[in-house]
């Protein structure tokens, strides 16, 4: 295996409340479900776990609150064996939930409540700048201020470090602000709400890619689900297949995809193979329930890759 690369990740931690039913209720309506789960989520948190699972060392810079679930999530972080020296309790608000509803297709619908995660600063960014400065990737979602999402992108471009954006959930952006990441990577609804542009095809995708980049952009993945995902960088735009699996629970899907996928850019490995990777260990997550709970380890994973034909 390539070098064990450091990740570092300045983002969200929720708890995660699925509910899997038939059917949703109407006004006033009481309905029972069928099957509830609950787990720790967040985009940022789910994009740490997949990176260690996948053989990173990571590190987490974000708040939680002063309840409950704010030792928990700071306790599940230690024993997955991510760094949360930098995870800070925020007083007097409390940790982000999502509850997450799921129907019998796999699709889910999400609500969620930022909580702590609203009060991650550039202060917070900047105090952890020594493990910042240590890593390979520094990823960075949408569910913490935009200011502080800003900030940590002129932190890396400053100091030589690959930044991924991932745009979730989908906010106006401040394209000169973001166009200092590496990599620009929101899903196709997403990338619909920030560009104003339907993205119903491939065709739809390669024009919301090529606005992006034109508003200077450096590298945009849209991600297209069961249809792989859209690459475009200034020297070539190119579909990378999916990998067809038989999908139980989508949730975190697209995390799965972000954290796995700066693990392999971080190994040194080409970045049409590090997509194509990305790709499947998504895919391999929807075969499972929840989220983090659904993340394969890197030896699974490569076992799959290598029974799938390693497809480049």
């Amino acid at each position: 295996m390539a070098k064990q690369p450091l990740i570092a990740v300045v983002g969200s931690a929720n708890v995660d409340l699925t509910t899997f039913n038939d059917a949703f209720p109407r006004p006033g309506e009481t309905i029972f479900g069928k099957k509830f789960d609950l787990g720790f989520g967040g985009k940022g948190a789910n994009q740490a776990v997949a990176a260690r699972l996948c053989g990173a060392n990571v590190g987490m810079v974000a708040k939680v609150g002063n309840d409950l679930f704010g030792p928990a999530t700071i306790n599940n972080f230690e024993s997955q064996g991510i760094d949360a020296t930098h995870v800070r309790v925020a007083e007097g608000v409390p940790s982000g939930v999502a509850p997450i509803f799921v129907d019998p297709s796999g699709q889910n619908r999400i609500i969620v409540v930022k909580g702590a995660n609203d009060t991650l600063s550039p202060e917070d960014v900047d105090a952890a700048a020594p493990l910042l400065r240590r890593a390979d990737t520094i990823i960075l979602q949408f569910e913490i201020p935009l200011t502080t999402v800003y900030h940590t992108v002129k932190f890396a471009k400053a100091n030589g470090i690959r930044c991924i954006v991932n745009p979730a959930p989908a906010q106006s952006v401040d394209y000169k602000e973001v166009g200092a990441a590496d990599y620009f990577i929101p899903d196709e609804r997403e990338a619909e709400t920030i560009t104003g542009m339907p993205v119903h095809s491939i065709d739809d995708a390669r024009k919301c890619a090529e606005f992006l980049l034109g508003k200077g952009i450096q590298r945009v993945v849209i991600t297209l689900g069961e249809r792989g995902c859209l690459a475009a960088g200034p020297d070539r735009i190119e579909l990378i297949p999916a990998f067809q699996i038989q999908a139980v629970d989508t949730t975190g899907a697209g995390d799965a995809f972000i954290g796995s996928l700066a693990v392999f850019l971080s190994e040194g490995l080409p970045e049409e193979e590090a997509l194509s990777r990305a790709n499947l260990y998504a895919a391999l997550s929807t075969t499972k329930v929840g989220t983090q709970k659904s993340f394969s380890g890197r030896a699974e994973f490569e076992k799959q890759w290598r029974n799938r034909g390693g497809r480049l």
